[in-house]
């Protein structure tokens, strides 16, 4: 292996371990904001003004952009047992000068004959101007309370953008989400009663060690958290997004907060800095379920210099919620991630002009319960317990999947590492017990998968080495100058004028040339493996022709005829005369 192939590997285990590092993904700072992630794979589509060449879509993800006034449709074929979730995500760019309540999306699911299936959702802007993601859905729902909308057959996605001329005129890139819930395999649980629970939200936790939260642009990048305290940093006019798995009759208690700033400490400070001491709809913090259906949207607190909380507290989560009439308490029909926006507004830049600290309170409360019962398995409306390892570990949604790359390529890595080296030690242990065992005998190296090892070792030869060394390189001994690209010596071999020196065939070691009384006679094939010999200058040569002629000179040597000294003395100098003047490995 030279050079080079060690030094890649080497970047690529330090690119994992960078990767894999906590608070090294996502860490907000000073700086340009950044735009929406979205979904990895989502398709690319384009919806039209008229029903009648509407794009078709399938349950996955989806993007398209939308400008004001337009409407777009998009059709779907549904059946008569699946709920289907239709969300949108309006993600205008940072910076985008936006309307609050004027600017905002409609969302509706429609039958062939214009019918609306259920409620449409409003997505809009709370943030006193300041463009930040939006989202909701449309359900086209199954239930025996509903009479509309649910035989199979042909339906439409309806998205339509409103807005006026005092908002900016730039298209909005939309995400937009199709998600199937499986029916039941029983009857449809009742709705809970109402006053089975309680509604005055419980202390946040108040643990002393804050762990790194990694905040995402969007729901596919969203930092994972679990119970606990979080800390992480946000700019203003940035949105952040983490997720919590909810599982069903667990409630979600939890709060965004903001530190007191030290620019608003004093009068003077105030008027040096140009601090207003007053900021409407600073910190937002915005609830999604599982489908990015909206449990809340639009919990927007002031800010005056001194600390201030965002919080939310919700229902537990139950199937027969869907049946409530309060929004907040509907959009909490499935377990599940759960989502979390935290937007700071622009104007905080005169508190926090390098960003703020941001602290998350986050807990679950309750103990898990035993789903409905779907009647296939769902991964999007449930909890595992992989969901809540990523959670407590603080896992970004996008960097879980590379993360599992990574450590399955260092994983092999290392099992290919360990198998190399036994296979060398195996073949150093053989080597050097046949050595051992008499003088003279080649032992044959292991066999290992993509490696070269050295080929036989003959008593008193000179090993060589398997790989040539790199161009420029200090050659070892036993190679000569001058090396050309490969880093292969181009010294000509013995008797084969302007013929470059090579290695043997990829894969399979060349053999070194051993002599007659330890190598037996092999025909003349061009198929033979190639011979390795070393000419009198040292350098590396291989042959891929009949057996050299000159190992069948050599006499044998009679044991009886000479001490056992003068007899190695002897096998040493006709090897010599053999193989060339001996060199140090």
């Amino acid at each position: 292996m030279t050079r080079t192939t060690y030094r890649g590997l080497v970047a690529l285990a330090a690119l994992a371990v960078v990767t894999a590092l906590p608070g090294t993904a996502g860490v907000a700072s000073a700086g340009e904001v950044p735009a929406y992630r979205t979904a990895d794979g989502a398709t690319a589509t384009t919806g039209t003004p008229s029903a009648a060449d509407a794009p078709r879509l399938t349950p996955g993800m989806h993007t398209d952009s939308i400008g004001r006034g337009e409407r777009k449709y998009y059709a779907v074929t549904l059946d008569d047992r699946t709920s289907a979730y239709f969300s949108a995500v309006a993600a205008p760019r940072p910076g985008t000068k936006v309307q609050d309540y004027g600017d905002q999306l409609a969302i509706s699911v429609q039958d062939s004959g214009g019918g609306t299936c259920g409620p449409v959702a409003h997505p809009s802007f709370h943030s006193g101007g300041a463009a930040y993601p939006i989202a909701d859905y449309a359900v086209r729902r199954i239930g025996a309370d509903r009479t509309d909308c649910q035989k199979a057959g042909p339906y439409y996605l309806v998205i339509s953008r409103k807005g006026t001329a005092a908002s900016g005129p730039g298209i909005w890139p939309v995400e937009i989400g199709y998600l199937a819930e499986p029916a039941l395999k029983g009857g449809t649980p009742d709705r809970p009663g109402d006053g089975t629970w309680s509604s005055a939200a419980p202390a946040p936790p108040t643990d002393t060690d804050k762990r790194d939260a990694r905040g995402g642009t969007g729901f596919n990048d969203a930092g994972s958290v679990a119970k606990g305290v979080w800390q992480d940093r946000i700019r203003p006019g940035e949105a952040r997004f983490y997720r919590v798995p909810v599982d069903w009759g667990q409630q979600l208690n939890v709060s965004a907060e903001l530190p007191n700033s030290t620019l608003a400490d004093s009068t003077a400070g105030a008027a040096t800095t140009g601090v207003t001491k007053y900021v409407p709809n600073a910190l937002g913090l915005s609830l999604f379920n599982p489908a990015r259906g909206a449990v809340r949207d639009n919990n927007f607190v002031s800010y005056s210099g001194r600390p201030a909380a965002a919080r939310e507290f919700t229902a537990p989560v139950a199937y027969g919620n869907r049946l409530h009439p309060t929004g907040a308490v509907s959009a909490m029909r499935f377990a599940g991630w759960y989502y979390l926006e935290v937007t700071l507004n622009p104007g905080m830049a005169q508190y926090f002009p390098e960003g703020a600290d941001l602290t998350l309170r986050v807990d679950v409360l309750g103990t898990a319960q035993a789903g409905p019962g779907y009647s296939r398995p769902t991964g999007d409306f449930s909890v595992t317990p992989t969901d809540r390892d990523m959670a407590d570990k603080g896992q970004p949604a996008q960097g879980a999947a590379k993360s599992g790359t990574l450590m399955a390529v260092a994983y092999a890595g290392i099992g290919t590492g360990v198998t190399l080296l036994l296979g060398l030690v195996v073949w150093t242990v053989v080597a050097r017990r046949k050595g051992v065992q008499g003088a003279g005998v080649a032992s044959v190296s292991p066999v290992v998968p993509g490696v070269v090892l050295p080929g036989p070792v003959v008593s008193g030869a000179v090993p060589r080495d398997p790989v040539a060394p790199e161009a420029g390189s200090i050659p070892p001994a036993g190679w000569s100058e001058p090396y050309g690209e490969s880093g292969r010596s181009m010294q000509s071999v013995p008797g084969q004028s302007g013929q470059p020196n090579q290695l043997g065939q990829p894969g399979r070691p060349p053999e070194v040339e051993r002599s007659s009384a330890t190598r037996p006679s092999l025909p003349s094939q061009s198929s033979q493996a190639p011979q390795l010999s070393q000419s009198s200058n040292s350098s590396h040569a291989v042959e891929a022709s009949q057996p050299s002629q000159t190992s069948q000179a050599s006499a044998s040597v009679s044991p009886s005829s000479r001490t056992s000294q003068e007899a190695q003395a002897a096998q040493q100098g006709r090897e010599a005369e053999q193989f060339g003047p001996s060199q140090g490995w």
